[in-house]
C-alpha cells in the first residue's frame, strides 16, 4: 500500500514539473513572433522623436524577455510570477540587437512615408519639445502632401511627432504573439511600431 501511494505522489509530482516547465515555455513562446512581409527598414527614436538608429532586413523576429516575480498568494504563500521586460530581442537576417524602452517603426518595403517631421515643427507649436503639442496643427502645413483620405500619424510615448503616412485603406491590430507592438496596414503595406503613440485621421479633419 505505502510502495503504491509513493509511485502515486511520484507521478503527481512529475506530472507538475512537466506542466510548470511547459507553462513557462509556453508563456515564452508566446512572446516570440516574426514581422509578416517581404522586408523591412527599422528607425528607432528616443522619446523626443529624434532618430539615432536606422536597420534593415529581410527577415526580422521579435522576441520578449520575461522576468521573475515573487509575490504573496492570497493563503499567504509565495509564488512566481513571470511578466514582460521592458527589453526586447530583434534577430534581422540572423543577427541579433536588444532595445529598451525606445519606440522603434519597422516599415515594410514600399511603403513611405510622407512627413518626417523635423523639430522646428514641433518648437513652433508648443513651448519647446517639453510642452504641449496640436497635432491638428502641426500636420496641417503639410495637409497638400496627403494625397489619400486617412492620415496615420506617429508620436514618441512623450506625445512628440515623428511621421505621417497615408492611405485609402488603414486599419490596426494588436498582434498575440509580438510583444508590447502594433500592426498597422496601409493599402496592403505592414507597419509594426513599438512602443510609440498613433492616430488615425480623416484627412477633411484636418483644417
Amino acid at each position: 500500500m505505502k510502495k503504491r501511494v509513493f509511485i502515486l505522489l511520484t507521478g503527481v509530482i512529475i506530472l507538475s514539473l512537466c506542466s510548470g516547465c511547459a507553462l513557462l515555455k509556453s508563456k515564452v513562446n508566446s512572446l516570440k513572433g516574426s514581422l509578416i512581409g517581404v522586408s523591412y527598414t527599422a528607425d528607432f527614436y528616443d522619446n523626443y522623436g529624434a532618430q539615432f538608429l536606422k536597420v534593415s532586413g529581410k527577415k526580422i523576429d521579435i522576441t520578449g524577455n520575461t522576468v521573475e516575480e515573487l509575490g504573496i498568494d492570497s493563503d499567504g504563500n509565495s509564488i512566481t510570477n513571470y511578466s514582460l521586460s521592458s527589453v526586447i530581442t530583434i534577430t534581422i537576417d540572423g543577427k541579433q540587437m536588444s532595445s529598451c524602452g525606445n519606440t522603434v517603426i519597422f516599415e515594410e518595403s514600399g511603403l513611405k512615408k510622407d512627413v518626417k517631421f523635423s523639430l522646428s515643427d514641433i518648437e513652433s507649436e508648443s513651448e519647446g519639445i517639453t510642452g504641449l503639442t496640436s497635432i491638428s496643427k502641426v500636420i496641417n502645413k503639410y495637409k497638400n502632401y496627403f494625397g489619400k483620405p486617412q492620415v496615420v500619424v506617429i508620436q514618441s510615448q512623450l506625445g512628440v511627432p515623428i511621421c505621417a503616412y497615408s492611405g485609402k485603406d488603414v486599419y490596426w491590430e494588436i498582434p498575440d504573439d509580438l510583444p508590447k507592438m502594433t500592426k498597422l496596414i496601409i493599402d496592403d503595406k505592414a507597419l509594426y511600431i513599438h512602443r510609440a503613440n498613433f492616430e488615425i485621421i480623416d484627412k477633411n479633419l484636418i483644417k
